[in-house]
């Protein structure tokens, strides 16, 4: 497995990335993204990507792996595409200003939620505001699809700036997963599951040869499974927490 020195970018918190970040773990907890304990575990929630290429990256350390100049590169490619599109299309976001105007307001946003300090001034409420006044007219199937299109043609197409770490797609993959699916709700149109890999779930390691007969027995049935799951286990066969136990106990 690759090891990497990050932070090649040094992070800082923004005007919106501490916020995302509760939400996001919030719902991935809920999910079993992450584990019930991931808004205390140090890997999840640094703004330093993890140097351990068996981890994820989550999305607010991305800045800490890319920096500035290749997240305006892949923004520079989608609106490059948004701006040599469909009249019905091109024409919500010319409203609004010039291409360089969308890279420019885009990246700082990405930058701020990435771990990239204080860029996007006004966060959530400028976030909320543009979409239902300056970009109202796309935010329904139809536009949803298109944007979700364009986006990953200049995702496929970025590959270049996005490093040698495998581990990045996927975290910008989830990214706008998380922001797509909350659009979603708000605005009442249908969820596109058309970015590609996403981040793989994180499971808590428990080390059962540390633990006593009677602190394994005390872990939850859920516990169990994916400590167990999280060790190679195929916890399929095991269908009662005594044979869990009995299986962590020969650990």
């Amino acid at each position: 497995m690759p090891t990497y020195s990050y932070p090649v970018f040094p992070p800082h918190h923004g005007y919106m990335s501490e916020s995302i970040q509760r939400k996001y773990i919030s719902a991935a907890i809920a999910q079993k993204v992450l584990p019930r304990d991931g808004h205390r575990m140090a890997q999840i929630i640094s703004l330093v990507a993890s140097n351990d290429g068996g981890k994820p990256i989550q999305f607010w350390q991305l800045y800490s792996v890319l920096g500035p100049q290749r997240i305006q590169a892949i923004l520079k490619n989608f609106y490059s595409r948004v701006f040599e599109d469909e009249d019905w299309f091109r024409a919500v976001f010319a409203r609004v200003g010039n291409v360089d105007h969308h890279i420019r307001t885009q990246s700082s946003m990405w930058i701020d939620v990435m771990g990239g300090g204080h860029a996007y001034h006004g966060a959530e409420f400028r976030l909320n505001f543009h979409h239902t006044h300056n970009a109202l007219q796309v935010m329904n199937d139809q536009g949803a699809a298109r944007w979700v299109k364009l986006m990953v043609d200049a995702l496929d197409a970025s590959g270049a700036h996005m490093t040698d770490d495998p581990r990045v797609r996927p975290a910008i993959n989830t990214f706008l997963s998380f922001f797509f699916d909350k659009y979603a709700d708000d605005f009442n149109f249908s969820k596109v599951r058309a970015f590609g890999e996403v981040n793989p779930p994180v499971l808590r390691k428990i080390n059962f040869m540390n633990m006593t007969t009677q602190a394994i027995e005390a872990l939850s049935e859920q516990d169990l499974r994916e400590a167990l799951t999280g060790r190679g286990v195929d916890v399929s066969d095991y269908t009662s927490k005594q044979s869990l136990v009995n299986k962590a106990l020969q650990l």
